[in-house]
């Protein structure tokens, strides 16, 4: 368990991870290959360097206005890789909690730090599935749109891959997870700091245990194959660079699955 001590931290695993991963590339106007990510950031990596940032900040362990160390020394305290500590920098910067100086590091940006600590309690107690699909379906197809524009051809490829394990996923649980993994992808390919964070706080209600029978009773085979092939659709759509589409595969995909979760929750009784 990492303590803070002013604005860095102790660990005792005061090591980072080993970056000698395999490379993704783009092509640049020379067609020369350039390094797009030289490593893969693992959702819990980057949520253990959220939780731990918005830790130190709420609890004043980082002096208002203070300077935080280096990207690399928070990555080596606590022992996790430098993506995920800059895309979790990225988020709070994205919330207002920290500001960026050009050349001079990253600060505290003071009050509104106070105010933005975590807002995951707030919206965990909220937690109507119908309101939250709602929200889903307004903001997913813009992220799926953007991805289409923005999407890396490593992104694209796991889709693809991502979106054939939805549907080969042997029970709920896998189907749950695989399914997670793909609509996190698309936003992760958004390129969106602030549209990331929402997704993630959105997320966080949807993965509560509270929910689990009804999104199982959701995700029943009959269903998996068909939310499968919507997976499928909408990767198709972001790997040809076709926003409108991808647009609107996704918000078909989500009023499939809200009317599927009306049903569910309010069935219409049988008549005699």
């Amino acid at each position: 368990m990492a303590e803070f001590s002013g604005i860095g931290f102790i660990s005792p695993r005061n090591r980072p991870l080993d970056d000698a991963e395999p490379k993704c590339y783009l092509r640049n106007h020379n067609h020369a290959k350039v390094p797009l990510l030289h490593r893969v950031m693992t959702m819990q990596q980057y949520e253990i360097a959220l939780k731990h940032l918005r830790s130190a900040i709420a609890g004043g362990a980082i002096a208002e206005s203070g300077r935080l160390m280096p990207e690399r020394v928070l990555a080596a305290d606590l022992g996790i890789s430098r993506r995920a500590v800059r895309r979790a920098l990225e988020v709070l910067e994205a919330e207002g909690v920290l500001r960026r100086r050009q050349g001079h590091g990253t600060f505290v940006a003071g009050i509104g730090a106070t105010l933005a600590a975590d807002p995951l309690p707030q919206l965990q107690a909220l937690n109507n599935p119908i309101d939250v699909i709602e929200v889903r379906l307004t903001l997913e197809p813009a992220l799926a749109r953007l991805a289409a524009m923005r999407a890396s051809q490593c992104d694209i490829d796991r889709l693809v891959r991502m979106a054939e394990e939805t549907g080969s996923a042997g029970s709920p649980k896998d189907y749950e997870r695989a399914d997670a993994a793909f609509h996190r992808r698309i936003a992760l390919a958004a390129r969106n700091p602030v549209f990331l964070a929402l997704f993630e706080a959105i997320m966080a209600v949807v993965e509560q245990a509270t929910w689990r029978q009804g999104r199982e009773t959701g995700h029943c085979v009959n269903n998996q194959a068909i939310y499968a092939q919507c997976h499928r659709d909408i990767a198709e759509a972001i790997a040809a660079r076709n926003g409108d589409m991808a647009q609107e595969r996704m918000r078909s995909h989500l009023s499939r699955v809200q009317q599927q979760l009306l049903a569910m929750l309010y069935p219409v009784s049988e008549v005699s």
